[in-house]
């Protein structure tokens, strides 16, 4: 007897039509402003039951992987604070932020953006909205930066939401922006891990030995391009050191992103932000990440937060980060935090979005035309392999298939499988 099912809906695949008109340069200029276009779209599930940073957000954030953004309007131990999640679950809704058709043309326009960056703009410290308040006398920073865990394996709840800020010399000449993750567990001081062979992994080599420490911000709640831009890593090819990360994000979003001096350290940040650490950064202090792993005099072992590829991190000693001042939006306006939950859509999007224009760029320098789109799927865990569409023109172009994939590999630490596929495959499928 044949009977007749139904095909079931992929978990959490939004049913409602997602086109619509772009955001605004205006939407885009601010995480506040992302916001408010969202509600206005009628893409945000919004909440105001209060939220917990230990496995409460990030398990809302779980069970709605790949749907709406979600802001929580009250966050348990944080009155002067939001939090919102999923900013980026969904590409449909992250093609509207900046004026994507689809996954091809937004492969291929920020790949011109990588490469074609536009000069950041300097404001007076009266501008900034991150600095409409100022904090210099009570720098405990878990008090006013929302920490989360994602699992009852981590011993201690921590901050990976922070988007390390470089300008300048320190970076020669260029900006970088990235994250890191950081455990304060000594009030205004935190460990700070630099991933191995990343940009700041690069900057804390180069000043491992000198006399002063590295003077740098971490900033919270940045512009969604900034936020994008954050997200790449191990692309270094195409955005070395000294490459100007800041001013591609310039170009993401069509206009500048602004900058701001510091208050307490000779540095710059960005003045649009929600939050903003100033800080120094001191390679050769470095202490445990977790009390587990130091009671214990034990580094690799004991469980830190999930990371990229899939798995438990570990704890270890790092090099330490020490707040000078905080910096941030006016309290009455409840600035936003953007709590990043690891190996999820939403950090899987942010961190392979820019790596798939990366390596496009990469293919289209060594053979122009026949690369046609990179897609980094999910189960290849970010860094862990692409999957480059190709249009050979003719037969003499078949070797060029090698060329590409044995430059995606050796360009991209810790890939793991690289594949070529005819125009005819959809590498979205």
């Amino acid at each position: 007897m044949a009977v007749e099912t139904k095909p079931r809906r992929a978990k959490n695949q939004i049913s409602a039509d997602l086109s619509g008109p772009p955001a605004s340069k205006d939407d885009i200029r601010s995480l506040p402003a992302t916001i408010e276009w969202l509600r206005r779209e009628g893409l945000l599930l919004e909440t105001d039951v209060p939220v917990d940073g230990d496995l409460e957000l990030t398990g809302v954030q779980k069970h709605f992987d790949g749907s709406y953004p979600v802001l929580f309007n009250n966050v348990k131990g944080y009155p002067h604070a939001r939090a919102i999640t999923n900013l980026f679950a969904n590409m449909d809704i992250v093609n509207r932020y900046f004026g994507w058709k689809d996954g091809k043309d937004r492969t291929r326009k920020l790949a011109h953006a990588l490469t074609h960056p536009i000069p950041a703009e300097i404001v007076e410290q009266t501008e900034a909205p991150a600095q409409e308040e100022v904090i210099t006398d009570d720098l405990e920073v878990n008090k006013w930066i929302m920490a989360i865990r994602h699992t009852v394996l981590e011993s201690e709840i921590t901050i990976g939401s922070g988007n390390s800020v470089v300008i300048g010399d320190y970076f020669h000449g260029g900006s970088h922006i990235g994250y890191n993750r950081m455990n304060f567990r000594w009030g205004n001081i935190g460990t700070f891990q630099p991933a191995p062979g990343g940009h700041m992994w690069q900057i804390m080599t180069e000043h491992y030995k000198d006399p002063k420490p590295v003077p740098f911000t971490m900033a919270f709640g940045v512009p969604v391009a900034a936020t994008l831009l954050a997200g790449g890593g191990f692309d270094y090819a195409v955005l070395p050191r000294g490459g100007d990360e800041l001013g591609a994000a310039g170009a993401v979003q069509g206009f500048p992103m602004r900058y701001v001096k510091c208050r307490t350290i000779d540095a710059y940040t960005l003045a649009d932000a929600e939050y903003v650490l100033e800080g120094e950064f001191y390679p050769q202090d470095k202490r445990y990440e977790t009390a587990e792993s130091e009671k214990a005099d034990t580094q690799g072992r004991f469980h830190f937060h999930p990371e990229w590829a899939g798995y438990m991190g570990k704890a270890y000693r790092a090099p330490t980060f020490h707040v000078k001042a905080i910096t941030m939006r006016k309290r009455a306006s409840k600035p936003a935090i953007f709590p990043l939950g690891v190996h999820m859509l939403d950090c899987h999007n942010i961190d392979t979005t820019v790596r798939e224009s990366a390596i496009y760029e990469l293919c289209e320098r060594l053979q122009p035309g026949i690369v046609q789109d990179v897609n980094i799927p999910f189960p290849m865990t970010d860094w862990g392999g692409c999957i480059i569409q190709l249009k050979k023109r003719n037969k003499w172009e078949d070797g060029w298939a090698r060329n590409f994939l044995v430059a995606a590999m050796s360009c991209s630490q810790g890939m793991r499988l690289a594949i070529a596929v005819d125009s005819d495959i959809d590498i979205y499928n």
